[in-house]
């Protein structure tokens, strides 16, 4: 059996960490298995879906390595719908309901007060046509709802294990609004069916809507996926994270100098039983990839986890990589090897390399203690015009250090923060080789 996974977002927004989770594991069963991965636009909503969010979703997927075998769009497969509604109308299964929202929410409070779950009662099931007609003529067309057979619906799930949700205790699902509008709930059960889909892994906010569709599913004779739901991402003092993703979006992610396999190493791992470890490929992290490891409880993300990883994807980054963003910032082709050497280990994001350039080309704004200015001074003045080697550091802090008897940290600690206006960083013997001007007070 060849694994067909998917992915299926809509196109009415960007992307962020919560729908990349659900991607990624998506992808990486696919890729384990040799099998295929279909992205899926679920584009149903004509009002809110455009083609700039379905362009960013491609490329954000892009950027990070997650390719897809097969895309589809939703919007191109209405007549399959179509014909899943008539096939279900057909057999029963699928009725037409007029009530109101506020009348939904009356009966909702109604049934609330007397302790009963608050779903759909099934009232349009008793209506007889001519009372069909009737309101038809005043309210339109009406919404289409699923009947559902009440009885368990049981399904071992691929991370949460065995589950049984009493269908008599949810309301029929409306498939079709009133305006016509085919929802997610059918859409999705005639394409994964349809496309051959085998394994669905989603949020665990949708086991519900899995336990639903499993007998929609049913009920067109179609064969089930294995379904698995991953446990949903909070803040990282367990807060929700719901209201922060518009500030997780990948998009932005990626502006602010995010590495790709940071991101997919970190998101891959987080809330299994495996420790986080930065991974060197997408093959790799397939291999090391297993839905046992995970768990129901909820998943602390925290963005600053990040960064540590991207300095180390960069640490672990050859000049050949970063040559061309590197002779962009100006860098001498016969120094751009020295210059990414020393900047890579001193660097959280590429962009940091603009920073050690200026500093190298044009030397830095010096950091001096006002105890230090005379000492700095006359330093200074003993050290020759640049261009500079590797001997200069030694040369030049040996004479400091006969002419003004200072030594050790008195000595090499003020010297540090003159030159780079900084406390810490790269050896200095590195610093003073690609410096390009003599530093002043």
């Amino acid at each position: 059996m060849t694994v067909v996974t998917r992915f299926a977002p809509s196109p009415t927004g960007f992307l962020h960490v919560g729908n990349l989770r659900t991607a990624l594991f998506n992808f990486l069963i696919a890729r384990k298995a040799g099998g295929r991965f279909i992205l899926r636009l679920d584009d149903t909503d004509p009002e809110r879906s455009t083609q700039e969010f379905a362009d960013a979703i491609q490329r954000d997927l892009e950027w990070l390595g997650i390719e897809w075998d097969q895309l589809e769009k939703q919007s191109d497969r209405f007549d399959r719908y179509a014909a899943a509604a008539d096939e279900l109308r057909a057999k029963d299964r699928f009725y037409e309901a007029w009530e109101t929202p506020t009348e939904l929410d009356l009966k909702r409070k109604k049934q609330l007060n007397m302790g009963q779950p608050p779903v759909y009662d099934r009232a349009a099931l008793s209506l007889s046509d001519d009372e069909k007609t009737a309101l038809r003529a005043e309210r339109g067309a009406g919404v289409w709802r699923f009947k559902l057979d009440h009885q368990r619906i049981e399904w071992t799930d691929g991370i949460l294990g065995d589950l049984s949700i009493d269908a008599a205790s949810v309301s029929d699902p409306v498939l079709i609004r009133a305006d016509g509008q085919v929802l997610y709930t059918i859409a999705s059960v005639v394409d994964d069916t349809d496309m051959g889909v085998t394994h669905v892994v989603r949020g665990s906010d949708h086991v519900t809507n899995t336990a639903t569709q499993i007998q929609i599913i049913e009920a067109l004779d179609k064969t089930t996926p294995a379904f698995a739901h991953h446990s949903l991402l909070t803040g990282p003092q367990g807060e929700a994270l719901s209201k922060r993703l518009g500030t997780l979006a990948l998009r932005d992610l990626r502006e602010q100098g995010m590495e790709p396999m940071a991101l997919l190493s970190h998101m891959a791992r987080i809330g299994s039983s495996q420790p986080v470890e930065l991974v060197d490929s997408i093959d790799a992290l397939a291999e090391g990839f297993d839905l046992e490891h995970f768990g129901s409880a909820p998943t602390k993300f925290d963005v600053e986890d990040l960064w540590p990883l991207t300095a180390r994807v960069l640490h672990e980054t050859p000049f050949e990589l970063v040559a061309d963003d590197i002779a962009a910032l100006g860098v001498p082709a016969d120094i751009a090897p020295a210059f990414w050497d020393v900047a890579r280990a001193n660097i959280t994001r590429k962009a940091d390399m603009a920073d050690w350039w200026a500093l190298f080309r044009h030397g830095a704004t010096p950091l001096v203690d006002d105890e230090d200015r005379d000492f700095i001074a006359e330093a200074f003045a003993m050290l020759p015009d640049a261009p500079y080697d590797a001997d200069t550091w030694g040369t030049w802090t040996s004479a400091v250090k006969d002419a003004t008897g200072r030594k050790g940290k008195g000595l090499f600690m003020p010297l540090r923060k003159a030159v780079t206006g900084r406390e810490r960083g790269p050896e200095m013997v590195d610093v003073m080789r690609l410096l390009q001007v003599k530093p002043t007070l």
